[in-house]
C-alpha cells in the first residue's frame, strides 16, 4: 500500500468523500493492505452506530415472473427452462406468520415485474401482513413502477423499497439492459420513493460485465450524493441461460474491499452481507460482516419454490442460509464475534453528522 493510497483511505474514513478520480485510484490500488485497513476503519465507525448487531430480515421471494429481459438475470423473460411462479395470498401470509413466530420482525417481499402483483393485490398483502404484525417492517423489492403505485403501496403500509440502480453509468446500463429499459426512469424511481417517505436502497453488481474503475467510481459517487438508507451490493455471478453465461464471476476480495468503502462514504447505511457472497465463498457472509456489513436476509419461502427463484448459478438455497435454521445463523455470527438481532433495525443517524 502506498502512501498515497493510505491518505485516500484516511481523507474518506474523516471526510466520507472522495472525487471521482480518488475513487478510481482506490479502487484501482486494491491490495490486501488497502484493504485491511478500510475494513479496520469500516468496523470501527459501524460498531459505533450499530454495537456488534447484525440485523435480520425475512425474504420472501414472491413470484419468478418478470417482464424484463436483463441481461444478467436468470429468470429472465427469454429464459424459456425457468419454472415459473406465484405463490398466493395465503401463501405468503403463512411465511409470514412462520416468520412472525421465528422471531422475524421486518419481511422483504421480493419478485419480479409481474403484472399479477396489481397495486390492489399488493396493497392487500401488505394491510393484511401490517394488520397481522403491527409491529413489523415490510420492505418491498419489486421494480420499477410508476409514482402512483408506490403511493398506494406506501400507503397500505410499506416501509423500505429496494431498488438496485447496478450501474451510476448509463452507457454501461445500457450494455446490461435490453433498449426497451432506461436508465433514466431507475434513477427517477429511486428519487420518487425518496420523495413519498420510502427508506430506499439502491445497490449494484461487483464484476459485471462491461464495468471498470471508472464505472464503480460513478457508482460510489451517486452513493455518496443520494446516501441511501440501505445499499445491496453482491459479485456478479453467471447464470447458464443468459448472454453472460461465460463471464466470470464477481470476486469475494473487491465486494468486500467495496463494502469497507461504501461503509465509510455513508457511516449509517444499513448494508447486507448477500446471498451471492455466501454462494461464491463458504464464509462469504462472515466476511462480508467482517468488512463493515450490518444486514443478512435469511429465506423464509417456501422449500418448494427456493430453487425457482435462481437469479444466477447455484444459488444456495437450503440449509444455513434459511430462515429456519436462525440458530445456525446465529452461531455463525457468534464465531466471528456478532451477534443477530430480529427486531425491526431501522437505520440510525444520530451518531454521523455528515
Amino acid at each position: 500500500m502506498t502512501e498515497k493510497v493510505k491518505s485516500l483511505i484516511e481523507k474518506l474514513n474523516a471526510e466520507h468523500s472522495l472525487t471521482l478520480a480518488e475513487y478510481r485510484e482506490l479502487i484501482e490500488s486494491s491490495s490486501e493492505e488497502a484493504a485491511a485497513l478500510l475494513a479496520e476503519y469500516a468496523v470501527k465507525v459501524r460498531k459505533k452506530i450499530y454495537g456488534n448487531a447484525v440485523f435480520v430480515r425475512g425474504l420472501i421471494e414472491i413470484g419468478n415472473v418478470c417482464k424484463n429481459d436483463c441481461l444478467y438475470c436468470g429468470i429472465r423473460r427469454s429464459n424459456r427452462t425457468v419454472k415459473r411462479y406465484r405463490l398466493t395470498r395465503e401463501q405468503i401470509l403463512e411465511c409470514a406468520d412462520e416468520g412472525y413466530l421465528l422471531g422475524f420482525r421486518t419481511f422483504v417481499l421480493q419478485g419480479g415485474e409481474d403484472a399479477y402483483f396489481s397495486d390492489e393485490t399488493m396493497c392487500g398483502i401488505i394491510r393484511d401482513i401490517k394488520k397481522r404484525y403491527p409491529d413489523c417492517a415490510v420492505t418491498l423489492s419489486l421494480g420499477e413502477r410508476s409514482f402512483d403505485s408506490y403511493r398506494a403501496l406506501k400507503k397500505a403500509g410499506a416501509d423500505r423499497y429496494l431498488l438496485r440502480h447496478e450501474t451510476a453509468d448509463k452507457a454501461h446500463y445500457e450494455k446490461l439492459h435490453p433498449p426497451k429499459m432506461s436508465f433514466d426512469n431507475r434513477m427517477k424511481c429511486l428519487v420518487e420513493l425518496r420523495e413519498l417517505g420510502y427508506r430506499v436502497g439502491c445497490g449494484f453488481m461487483v464484476g459485471s460485465p462491461f464495468q471498470t474503475s471508472e464505472t464503480l467510481a460513478e457508482d460510489l459517487k451517486f452513493i455518496e450524493s443520494f446516501k441511501p438508507d440501505m445499499c445491496g451490493i453482491g459479485p456478479f455471478i453467471p447464470h447458464r441461460e443468459t448472454p453472460f453465461r461465460d463471464e466470470l464471476s464477481g470476486t469475494l476480495e473487491q465486494t468486500c474491499y467495496l463494502l469497507s468503502i461504501i461503509r465509510l462514504i455513508y457511516p449509517p447505511v444499513l448494508l447486507p452481507s448477500t446471498t451471492a457472497l455466501g454462494t461464491i465463498h463458504p464464509q462469504g457472509r462472515e466476511c462480508g460482516i467482517l468488512s463493515g456489513a450490518n444486514v443478512v436476509m435469511p429465506n423464509l419461502s417456501p422449500v418448494s419454490v427456493r430453487k425457482k427463484y435462481e437469479l444466477y448459478d447455484n444459488k444456495i438455497c437450503t440449509g444455513e442460509e434459511s430462515a429456519q435454521c436462525l440458530d445456525c445463523l446465529n452461531a455463525r455470527m457468534n464465531s466471528i464475534g456478532y451477534e443477530t438481532v430480529v427486531d425491526i433495525g431501522d437505520i440510525r443517524k444520530e451518531n454521523y453528522n455528515g
